[in-house]
Order: structure tokens, then C-alpha cells, then sequence
């Protein structure tokens, strides 16, 4: 007897473990973790999971899969703490998430867990995420930022830059084109002591400068945006893209974001550190008022907002400056600028252009051209329009208003000594 008891096989070693408030609230886990792993794997509760990692039997673990539910954001410090230690002992991480909100599912995956899985599960989907854990680590790639195109300006940290957002009061009403080529006139306005310019695009879903300027979306912008707390100058100056060795460029991140991602003080340590760093930041806007839409009006020093000679743009405007007056935000900051102007020989259209600024109460300041083709052109060659259309009207018009920026400010800063 004693000799068939010494034959007897060794149990297999224990190589994953679900780790939940209950684990019976998650039945399809249990299913699927059992047609997976057949009897190799095992439960802790929350509160045991830390002490587990330090036995012995944990050091056999592949992944651990983390089930909550809505009820558990209020434990969200101890499953934080949960990952921090599993990612320690190389122990990788499977999030099973149930109506947990987007920013705490955010929190975790910065923590270190590198599988998210919605609950009830979707048929495959936790086989799936356990092959890309087991799957060889990729090989390496070619440099992200491609030659030429890395940041080598150092950060000075002694400056008190002109901000200058551009927010499109409908889609389409040239926003982006008038925040790159601004961008870019101010960036090459001196040839011998040219001003330090940043463009920064925080439409974190649909930004489209990288395209306008045919530069590539980085890893590192989620990266820094998800951690602002971290920020120093050094990394905010990495985070960007020199463009033609005379602008740097933060993009938009490579993946469609939500944009509750960042918050106002996200953004607000981000516009400081561009201020400290630059002579003009430039922001194009998400045509969405977001919370941090304040943070970004509060800074800036002009405002400018575009629009078109048509009702969505009425009424839209209509709305922003009923929703600023509301919260007694500064609405006198707001420059507006007409795309699409009509020609001056148009005197019907500059009647229409005179009711609108009546009806809405507004002064017009800026009225751009039509550019036609080659502002299409331009964006998708990935060039500003100083490169390939420099005698467009609209690129005369915003060489204008890039000079008389720059004047202003320049008077300003002498006024100042």
C-alpha cells in the first residue's frame, strides 16, 4: 500500500486564479476557466489575493483574471494594489470587467493589467486573451519616431507663451487647417530669430494634424496623457514631433479615445508645461465642449472660433456663447473667424455676413477666403500651404493674422520691461 501511495502523480501546479468579490456572480467565468485550464486553476477573494502572492504556490502562475462588477469601484485601491503586486512577480493580468465605469478600467490598465474582458463573456473572448498572454513577445520594430523627426529642442522652462486655441463651431468650418498654417506662419514668421511654436491637437478622437502634416500618431502621447502627474519638462518635450526642424507637434493618440480620458487638470499641467517651454502654443479643439473646455478657454489668451455663413453654424455659436454666459466663463475672448467668406464683389453675401454678426451679437473680426483645391490638396500632401500653395488667398490671410499676432506681442513684451 505504501508503495501505490508513493506512485501516485503529483497534482498540477496551480497556474492561474480568479480573484473576485464572489466568484459565483460570475458563473460564465467559472465555465469558461474550467474549459480552458480543466483543474489548474483557482479562487481567492479579494482580500487574500496579496497574502497569496508571497507563498510559494504563487510562484507557478501564468495570469491572474480579476472579476468585479460596479459594486467593487469602491475597492478599486485594493485591486489597484491587487495588480501593482501581481505585475511585480511577473504574474500578467485579466481585468473581467461588469458595468465598471470607462475611467476605472482606465486606472487598471495603467496599473499593469494587460487584458480587459467585458462580463457576460462574449463566446471565445477569454480563450483569446489567454493566447495573446501566452503569445512570445513580438519582435522587435523599426523606431517609433521616424529619423528626423525627433524632438531635439531642449526645454527652458523661462518663458510665458501666447496661447491661441481654434475651436470649429461646426464640422467642417477649417479649424484644422487654420490651427496648422497659423501654427506654422508664427513658427516662420523671422528667419533669423524665429519664435518657438508648439501645436498641440486635443481632439482625442478625431484629431487629424498628424495627417495635415504627414506625421506619425505615438504611443508616447497616451502615454503622457494618462500619467500627467509624472510630467516634467524633459518628457513633455519628448512627447513630441519636430515638423520641418522649426515646430514641434504633440498629435493626437494613435487609438480613438474617450474624452473624458484626460481632466482639467490633465489639461492644465499640459498648457503649462507648453507656455514655460514656448512663445505660441496653438491648440486645435474638439468641436465638443468637454469639461476641460474651460481649463483650455481660461488660459488662452485669444479664442478663436470658426464657423461658416449657414444655420448649423448660428446656431451652434448661438449655443456656445448662451453656454459660457451661463457659467460666467470669458465669452470676450472669443475672435470669431467666417471660412468660406464671400468675395468682395458679393454684396448679397456680405449683407448675409452683417445680419449674422447682428443676429448673434458678435463682431466678425476675421473673414477668410474660400481656398479651394489646394487647401485639400495641401492636407493631404501632409504641407502646410506656405510649402505648396503660397499665394492662396487664404494662406495670405492667415500669413495676416500670424504677423499681426506676433506684433501684438511683441509690443506687449516691451510694454512689459
Amino acid at each position: 500500500m505504501s508503495g501505490s501511495v508513493a506512485l501516485q502523480p503529483e497534482p498540477a501546479p496551480i497556474v492561474a486564479c480568479t480573484i473576485s468579490r464572489d466568484v459565483q456572480n460570475f458563473d460564465l467565468l467559472i465555465e469558461d476557466m474550467e474549459a480552458e485550464l480543466g483543474e489548474t486553476w483557482g479562487d481567492l477573494a479579494l482580500e487574500d489575493a496579496i497574502t497569496f502572492f508571497g507563498q510559494p504556490d504563487a510562484d507557478a502562475l501564468e495570469f491572474v483574471a480579476i472579476a468585479m462588477d460596479d459594486e467593487d469601484e469602491g475597492n478599486l485601491a485594493l485591486v489597484a494594489d491587487i495588480i501593482k503586486h501581481a505585475t511585480d512577480k511577473s504574474i500578467k493580468v485579466i481585468v473581467i470587467a461588469e458595468e465598471v465605469s470607462p475611467i476605472a478600467l482606465h486606472q487598471l490598465l495603467k496599473m499593469g493589467a494587460e487584458e480587459f474582458v467585458p462580463y457576460p463573456l462574449p463566446e471565445g473572448a477569454l480563450h483569446d486573451a489567454i493566447e495573446r498572454l501566452r503569445a512570445p513577445e513580438p519582435e522587435p520594430t523599426q523606431p517609433e519616431v521616424p529619423e528626423g523627426m525627433e524632438t531635439t529642442l531642449k526645454a527652458t522652462g523661462d518663458r510665458e507663451g501666447v496661447v491661441l486655441p481654434v475651436h470649429g463651431m461646426a464640422g467642417g468650418t477649417g479649424s484644422t487647417t487654420l490651427a496648422v498654417n497659423l501654427a506654422w506662419e508664427l513658427a516662420t514668421i523671422e528667419k533669423d530669430n524665429p519664435p518657438r511654436v508648439c501645436l498641440l491637437d486635443l481632439d482625442l478622437q478625431f484629431g487629424s494634424i498628424s495627417t495635415f502634416l504627414d506625421l506619425p500618431r505615438r504611443e508616447a502621447v497616451y502615454e503622457m496623457l494618462s500619467d500627467t502627474e509624472m510630467l516634467d519638462h524633459e518628457s513633455f518635450m519628448q512627447a513630441m514631433l519636430t515638423f520641418n526642424d522649426r515646430m514641434q507637434v504633440l498629435t493626437a493618440p494613435a487609438d480613438m479615445l474617450p474624452l473624458d480620458l484626460v481632466s482639467a487638470d490633465d489639461i492644465d499641467r499640459v498648457i503649462n508645461f507648453a507656455r514655460t517651454n514656448f512663445d505660441y502654443v496653438v491648440i486645435d479643439m474638439p468641436s465638443t465642449v468637454v469639461q476641460w473646455t474651460e481649463t483650455v478657454l481660461q488660459h488662452a489668451h485669444v479664442y478663436f472660433a470658426t464657423l461658416e455663413l449657414d444655420m448649423r453654424s448660428a446656431q451652434n455659436t448661438l449655443r456656445m456663447i448662451r453656454a459660457l454666459k451661463s457659467e460666467e466663463l470669458p465669452f470676450s475672448k472669443l475672435r470669431y473667424v467666417l471660412n468660406r467668406a464671400p468675395k468682395f464683389t458679393d454684396l448679397t453675401g456680405k449683407a448675409r455676413v452683417k445680419r449674422l454678426a447682428e443676429s448673434l451679437d458678435i463682431t466678425i473680426e476675421l473673414q477668410l477666403p474660400d481656398g479651394g483645391k489646394p487647401i485639400v490638396q495641401a492636407g493631404d500632401h501632409g504641407v502646410p500651404l506656405a510649402e505648396t500653395a503660397t499665394k492662396n488667398p487664404l494662406r495670405k490671410e492667415i500669413q495676416k493674422l500670424a504677423a499681426s499676432v506676433h506684433e501684438l506681442n511683441k509690443s506687449a513684451a516691451i510694454a512689459a520691461q
